[in-house]
């Protein structure tokens, strides 16, 4: 018989509250999938989306984006990195040139071509979610902004801490033994 709770979640019984983590859950879940549509789009995989929005926007603060600095922030490996790279290389998303500094290094530059097609693809969006911020009322304005920071910053801590008790699947002997 399956467990039931006439409760929605097992964390809150504040119905506003539950509303707003409802909100944050289907805003979350539509960000993901654009992010698929918009990729599938571009005939690359989210890694590939997220590698060329960071390269892109490295470039607008004025910093060189290398290999490392990519892989570190997609948090993958270097070879998966040499891979990722090479077909942004083959689409003509991205090249690789000297580093400017260092002789021995190598940075990663967007291409015109992803430059023009990001801003293609994300403009239009971009300008309407400014809108949508544009309506919230300015008094609460800073209310909202630390709401979502306060958010980012959880879901950054998360995956931080050790498990409370160890799974009892893991120790112990077998069933069958």
């Amino acid at each position: 018989m399956p467990l039931t709770s006439p409760r929605p979640y097992w964390y809150d019984d504040d119905r506003a509250v539950v509303a707003v983590l409802e909100a944050l859950r289907r805003f979350r879940r539509a960000d993901q999938e654009m992010r698929t549509r918009i990729s599938a789009g571009m005939r690359m995989n989210v890694t590939d989306l997220q590698a060329l929005r960071f390269v892109i926007a490295a470039e607008r603060r004025g910093t060189a984006t290398t290999p490392r600095a990519l892989a570190e922030h997609l948090h993958i490996s270097t070879a998966s990195t040499t891979k990722l790279l090479d077909r942004l290389a083959a689409s003509g998303h991205l090249v690789r040139e000297p580093h400017p500094t260092d002789r021995r290094s190598l940075v990663v530059v967007a291409t015109d071509h992803a430059h023009h097609e990001v801003r293609e693809r994300l403009a239009r969006m971009h300008e309407e979610m400014a809108q949508i911020a544009h309506d919230i009322p300015p008094a609460a304005r800073p209310s909202v902004e630390q709401f979502l920071l306060a958010m980012a910053d959880r879901l950054e801590q998360e995956g931080d801490v050790e498990p409370l008790r160890p799974d009892p699947h893991l120790d112990g002997p077998s069933p069958t033994a």
